[in-house]
């Protein structure tokens, strides 16, 4: 018996190493990009997770691009991966979703999302769902139905705000309400509030490596569970009210309509997901509108003599309308300079179907790309003093020094952000209520950092001061 199993653990061991030598051959054929592999197994993983949780992520990608050029090879989250942080390649992998290149996250963000979510879903179901998510967050259904909730739940919350705030936490407060009340039609409760504390350990496992050994992402996981029993406690109200015909107007509501049949952990993944994007996204591009406009004056006096002009029309407890959001032209300036500066969406992971030859380059197929949006907005080969914040420079409508769709903070391809239009109607709407509600000075003892991270999420204090806000507008 000792034999036979000596006899194949040799077998086994012999199988692995030919299967990497085999890859290893395959790979000295091709023509890879130039980079580093790193540690075996390890690879570059923990100097990509240590440089996401600083204050300043950038070195990991501005090295290795100074070192190997805009595309180059790494090794991180388990596998050979390549990097992109160039606009031409990044183009090439949105347009040819499904074809040549099909969508791959690390384990820690596929396993904490669920193999439902949206981002992990493939094919003609894929394209079902975000048609579906689209049609709750286009232009229409903002102006006609979620405007007046998104200007309530804005205003309730800056309204409680005074002396000493914690800005990201605040926005995380406003942004996580609204999504919850745009998906499921609850408004901020004790509930909610307790779903949004599991969220913040949710998000803090999605850069860690998958393996319960390490606290951070043991924490994520039981976090996860969490949010999705309650989440499954309200599908199955839901479900029931809906087979008694009664029926809301929100996502979920669509869901358990629809002609899918889907399962409550299909419609639990679905939600739990969008409600990561809803949320984590828009409270970081809020903060760093702040912080940029607080370190750029002149940008904040001409946002709050734009935003004055809106307020002086109206009544103090009137609501914007959506010819007031379409009369905001400087607005949509800042908030394109905070998009290209913050990033809302960093890159995408994809993984090669094929051996796919590009820019003198071979990815062999199998291995994941990274398509660094991120990379492409701070070059300054493509935007003029790429890190400095100047909204001005979209006043022309170009805000690139460089030929063709360089600005993609939304991505692009059939996975385009379904909520990119909502996104910037919360800038926008949170924008004039601060600036024309309130007037603030950042604490000098904790000053706004570049890129708020994980480990930074309760910082960026301000103090904030009430304007009087009935002078501003009409009697």
């Amino acid at each position: 018996m000792a034999v036979f199993v000596y006899l194949y653990f040799c077998v086994a061991l012999c199988t692995v190493l030919f299967f990497f030598l085999i890859r290893a051959s395959r790979c000295r054929r091709l023509r890879l990009p130039p980079g580093n592999l790193g540690l075996p197994f390890i690879g570059e993983t923990l100097q990509l997770i240590s440089a996401y949780k600083t204050e300043n992520p950038e070195p990991f990608i501005d090295e290795r691009v100074s070192r190997f050029g805009p595309i180059f090879t790494t090794h991180v989250f388990g596998e050979p991966t390549v990097f992109s942080a160039d606009p031409e390649t990044n183009r090439f992998i949105l347009q040819n979703e499904g074809k040549l290149f099909e969508c791959s996250y690390p384990a820690s963000i596929s396993n904490l999302l669920g193999r439902h979510s949206l981002l992990l879903m493939k094919g003609s179901l894929h394209k079902r769902m975000h048609s579906l998510t689209m049609s709750f967050a286009n232009s229409s259904i903002i102006r006609d139905h979620l405007l007046v909730d998104i200007d309530r739940l804005i205003r309730l919350n800056l309204d409680s705000w005074t002396g000493r705030v914690f800005l990201m936490e605040e926005a995380k407060k406003i942004t996580f309400e609204l999504t919850v009340k745009q998906l499921m039609s609850f408004d901020p409760c004790e509930w909610t509030e307790s779903l949004r504390k599991e969220y913040v350990l949710v998000i803090e496992g999605f850069f860690t490596v998958a393996l319960p050994i390490f606290t951070t992402y043991r924490r994520a996981i039981k976090a996860r569970t969490k949010v999705a029993e309650a989440l499954s406690l309200i599908v199955r109200q839901r479900r029931k009210e809906s087979e008694a015909g009664e029926r809301k107007e929100d996502m979920l509501g669509a869901l358990l309509a629809g002609d899918d049949g889907f399962s409550d952990e299909q419609i639990v993944d679905f939600l739990l997901a969008l409600l990561v994007a809803g949320y984590e996204t828009t409270s970081t591009i809020m903060t760093l509108a702040v912080k940029f406009l607080t370190e750029t004056p002149l940008a904040l006096a001409q946002l709050k003599e734009e935003h004055d002009q809106i307020r002086a029309k109206k009544s103090e407890i009137e609501a914007l309308e959506w010819v007031d959001y379409k009369s905001m032209p400087f607005t949509q300036c800042v908030v394109n300079e905070t998009l290209r500066m913050a990033n809302i969406i960093g890159g995408i992971f994809r993984r090669s179907m094929t051996d796919i030859h590009i820019k003198g380059y071979t990815i062999p197929k199998g291995w994941k790309v990274f398509a660094s949006f991120r990379a492409v907005h701070l070059d300054h080969h493509h935007f003029k003093d790429a890190r400095t914040f100047n909204p001005w420079r979209w006043q022309d409508n170009s805000g690139a020094t460089s030929p063709g769709n360089v600005f993609t903070p939304f991505g692009g391809g059939p996975r385009l952000c379904p909520g990119y239009e909502l996104a910037r109607v919360e800038l926008s709407v949170f924008l004039h209520h601060l600036v024309t509600r309130l007037s603030w000075n950042p604490a000098e003892e904790d000053k706004l950092v570049f890129f708020p991270t994980t480990r930074t999420q309760k910082r960026y204090p301000i103090y904030v001061q009430r304007r009087n806000v009935s002078k501003l507008c009409k009697e």
